[in-house]
């Protein structure tokens, strides 16, 4: 994805290479603007912090970009297919927000809620030997595997986080876009969140993230898209440190440290 600083534009990338492509997308709630004329690309196994102040519709754009909400104009695609006609929901992984605090009355276990990421492969047909393996596999690639019989709302929020993930990843997914992952979530916790996170990237993952700490963004991702209704950067995260995007989008210059990116 290239830089971008100036609002109204998105980098475009090799079509083979793009896996969400949106070009001039729209979106309001009634006469409120929430989105407007937002174009951007995410490549295969990019890490995207996608950020903004509060309320500056980035919930409502990772929404869109993952067909959970129709765009009032613009055209919007997965893996090469419009988004209202992709019809392989398996190979995204969603994260909503606030669902490291959710869950507390939640009778599933972990198990469970693992194995709700083969559904889409097994369809009406019983889980199999390949589905439960999967999901083993799932488990212990984020190191929950010996909370597998715990209830999901037992758990804390990082530990919750990282079930939803295993989900994820037992579903064979492509993408993972998380909403804002770590709030409520401890300092340390935290910490070990993101290096899974960065791990899962390393090993090809797609990932989208809305992350409300700015310096945890910079040093994490490697490309940046900052909106404030419209997109005022979207590009690598070099690029974001020394653009006028942040001054732009928040109405005001925040200190950040600026981190080395390979």
């Amino acid at each position: 994805m290239g830089s971008t600083p100036a609002p109204n534009s998105g980098g475009m990338q090799d079509d083979t290479d793009i896996v969400v492509e949106a070009r001039n997308v729209s979106y309001g709630y009634g006469d409120t603007v929430a989105v407007r004329d937002v174009s951007l690309s995410v490549g295969a196994g990019e890490f995207l912090g996608l950020i903004g102040p509060n309320g500056s519709g980035k919930t409502t754009l990772l929404h869109l970009l993952l067909g959970m909400k129709n765009a009032d104009s613009g055209t919007i695609k997965l893996f090469g297919d419009p988004v209202d006609t992709f019809d392989d929901g398996h190979r995204i992984g969603y994260v909503p927000q606030r669902s490291a605090n959710r869950g507390g009355t939640m009778p599933v276990t972990v198990w469970e809620t693992v194995l709700m990421g083969r559904f889409s492969h097994t369809g009406r047909s019983r889980l199999g030997e390949e589905d439960y393996e999967a999901a083993r596999e799932a488990m212990q690639r984020v190191d929950i595997a010996d909370l597998a019989g715990r209830r999901l709302g037992m758990l804390s929020g990082g530990q919750r986080q990282r079930a939803l993930i295993a989900r994820a990843l037992a579903s064979d997914a492509d993408i993972l876009a998380l909403d804002e992952p770590t709030v409520g979530v401890d300092a340390g916790s935290r910490d070990n969140f993101f290096e899974l996170l960065d791990d899962l990237n390393e090993d090809g993952m797609t990932v989208l993230l809305i992350e409300h700490d700015l310096e945890v963004v910079t040093e994490h991702v490697d490309t940046v898209a900052c909106l404030n209704t419209e997109l005022y950067h979207a590009g690598d995260t070099h690029s974001f440190l020394q653009s006028d995007a942040i001054v732009e989008a928040y109405g005001q210059d925040i200190t950040l440290l600026r981190h080395n990116h390979s």
